[in-house]
């Protein structure tokens, strides 16, 4: 169950309230009148099965709600009520696959913004993969992996070309392109200082049985980070958020910017073209599988939804 908290202008309270009545996938409607103070409204709570919140939040964005009022959601931890349970009875769907898109939305808006936070995670998540290329050691690479801040901008590329939402591509793009820029130009700089210090050489750099795979782009780095995209994809959009570390140790994109950065501090531009071969494999397939992952949910709860008394999901 998700639980709204609505702030209603008191013109509008009895409509928001009869939608809310007369839907079965809602429950524990409160109504408080002159709830709020600033601004003014009247406070409207309840618990909507995760199923079938977007099609309630969408009909309160038709009448205006998030405009002239507010539409807050957050999930529910423990619920023990019957009338919980009847909710969800009725719901279309099982509730770990409901999406509420506007919710994913939200979130990747968020996530994928240019900040400082952005830009250190990124930088930080370079040179410890650059590290473990050097060291040739493959714990640091999977640290690099998880640090790394670069699956989100990449996963708003894909919702802004499935819903779609051209106002979230310049902002994902952005933090993408100028996020791993910005980390290879530091990266690189640090790199060179420690190379010309004599702290590590160019055999060390170039070689390394153990992380070779990260200048070895072939046919199954595409088939990985497609199905690393799918995986990642679900974890955004479902209940189910646990596998989404593992798709940040399975994509070789953050490994090969560090690669990149190592190479062009100690001149071994071959690797250097390799590990970018590698990064642009994985983009590609995350990107395209990302994006119809998110395609055929739409369409699938679209259908679902249509044969579910006559109630619209994602619209």
């Amino acid at each position: 169950m998700l639980h709204l908290r609505l702030r209603v202008p008191s013109g509008q309270t009895d409509e928001v309230v009869d939608l809310l009545a007369a839907d079965p996938t809602v429950t524990n409607l409160v109504v408080v009148p002159h709830g709020f103070r600033k601004p003014e409204g009247c406070l409207v709570l309840a618990d909507v099965a995760r199923e079938n919140a977007t099609a309630v939040v969408g009909r309160l964005r038709d009448l205006e709600l998030h405009r002239h009022g507010s539409i807050s959601i957050d999930e529910v931890g423990t619920l023990l009520s019957h009338a919980a349970d009847e909710a969800e009875r009725v719901a279309p769907g099982a509730p770990d696959d409901g999406v509420v898109w506007v919710s994913v939305e939200q979130r990747l808006r968020d996530d994928s913004r240019l900040s400082w936070a952005f830009v250190a995670f990124m930088t930080l998540a370079t040179l410890i993969a650059g590290a473990g290329r050097i060291l040739d050691q493959p714990i640091l690479i999977v640290g690099a992996m998880v640090v790394g801040p670069e699956f989100v901008p990449v996963a708003a590329i894909c919702f802004a070309l499935a819903r779609p939402r051209p106002s979230l591509l310049p902002r994902a793009l952005l933090a993408l392109g100028a996020g791993f820029g910005i980390a290879v130009a530091l990266a690189t700089a640090l790199w060179s200082v420690a190379y010309a210090a004599g702290g590590f050489t160019r055999t060390q750099a170039g070689t390394g049985e153990l992380t070779d795979f990260i200048v070895s782009p072939d046919a199954w780095s595409f088939v990985v980070a497609v199905l690393a995209g799918i995986a990642g994809t679900l974890s955004l959009t479902t209940a189910k958020s646990g596998p989404l570390v593992g798709v940040f140790i399975s994509v070789t994109t953050i490994p090969a910017v560090g690669t990149v950065a190592v190479c062009l501090a100690c001149g071994i531009w071959g690797e250097a073209a390799s590990a970018l071969l590698q990064l642009g494999i994985n983009l590609v397939g995350i990107l395209l599988a990302g994006t119809l992952t998110l395609l055929v949910q739409r369409l699938v709860w679209s259908r679902v939804a249509a044969g579910s008394r006559g109630r619209v999901l994602p619209r």
